[in-house]
């Protein structure tokens, strides 16, 4: 479980792959390595890896071919940077809202506007999970919490989104780093995901016999 409060920005320093997936291996500082033990859980631009090596600052995380497929981590040997939180402790403070560092799907950036310190980012989410962003709403993005500001109707290929992002989150984050065309990494909200599919069975059911019984 993660807040989606990005806790560094950290160098990528080898990506190695193998048959079925590849290991990436990150520069950690000291305070994220306190108390890091092989198996924890780590967020990585927002996707959930687990710890599989350590020496002394560089941690190494393996991503099979099933999460590079649904990701943009393939996009780490270029971009040599990336988001990372580690796991919340019990008690912690909830900053943003409460992910699983488990990626719906990736998302294709439309334009970056930026205007003074600040920059609007329009993303094209496809259709099957447009249906559970909602403006005002939140979302997870390279495992950033962020609100929804707005929602254009962008047809078959899926609805597109804009999120605002003010200076801070600028520097503490890699979206700097991206361009249009790039892909984001997208994390739905679990609680709207399963009211929306709830509601959507329920009518689809209840619906056909109201229709039935108005005749």
């Amino acid at each position: 479980m993660y807040t989606g409060i990005v806790q560094a920005v950290r160098p990528v320093t080898e990506i190695a792959a193998y048959p079925g997936g590849q290991s990436l291996t990150v520069e950690f500082t000291p305070e994220l390595l306190a108390d890091l033990a092989i198996g924890a859980s780590v967020s990585v631009e927002g996707v959930c890896l687990s710890v599989t090596r350590m020496e002394g600052t560089r941690v190494s995380f393996d991503a099979m071919d099933a999460t590079l497929s649904r990701t943009n981590l393939s996009r780490l040997a270029a971009q040599g940077r990336a988001n990372v939180e580690r796991s919340a402790k019990q008690g912690a403070e909830v900053g943003g809202h409460i992910i699983a560092g488990h990626i719906a799907t990736t998302a294709e950036i439309v334009e970056i506007e930026t205007e003074a310190d600040q920059a609007f980012l329009r993303f094209r989410v496809p259709a099957e999970w447009a249906k559970y962003v909602f403006p005002r709403g939140f979302l997870a993005v390279n495992g950033c919490s962020l609100t929804v500001a707005d929602r254009e109707d962008g047809g078959p290929e899926g609805d597109v989104f804009r999120i605002n992002l003010i200076p801070e989150t600028l520097r503490q984050t890699t979206f700097r780093d991206y361009r249009p065309g790039d892909l984001l990494n997208i994390e739905v909200d679990h609680a709207t995901m399963v009211m929306v599919d709830t509601i959507e069975r329920t009518v689809s059911r209840v619906l056909p016999e109201l229709i039935r019984r108005a005749a």
